[in-house]
């Protein structure tokens, strides 16, 4: 007998969720909670996954600064808008939709302090960048 080999099987409902609004202000901030939550749990993953030469520390630490971008929008639709990307965002992470160029876009700053985005459009043209 030949021993089975574990087959990868491609699950694309793998953490899928049914797109839904907030019903008030409480609910939004329960579901925010929840997915800063998921994705502070799902670094220890991210960094594995993707073999990130970073500490989960400095993961973490850009989630929190992806939330905290947004900590004062005012509108419920906003919110569930962006509760939505997250969620998307986080599916394709962890299901290995990504490629690692995607995950670094988030780290460019501290990957090398001394590449930046050019000013303006002619600066980057002129720089042969996009």
């Amino acid at each position: 007998m030949r021993p089975t080999l574990p087959r990868c099987v491609i699950n694309p409902t793998y953490l899928a969720q049914r797109t839904r609004a907030s019903e008030n202000w409480t609910d939004a901030k329960a579901r925010v909670r929840k997915s800063y939550r998921e994705w502070l749990r799902a670094s220890p993953e991210i960094q594995t996954m993707y073999s990130l030469n970073m500490p989960v520390s400095s993961i973490r630490t850009k989630v929190r600064e992806q939330f905290e971008r947004h900590r004062y929008v005012n509108q419920l639709k906003v919110v569930d808008v962006l509760l939505f990307q997250s969620h998307a965002e986080y599916q394709e992470t962890l299901n290995y939709w990504k490629q690692l160029n995607h995950v670094m876009k988030y780290f460019r700053k501290e990957e090398n302090p001394q590449v930046s985005l050019p000013k303006n459009f002619v600066s980057g043209f002129l720089e042969g960048r996009n």
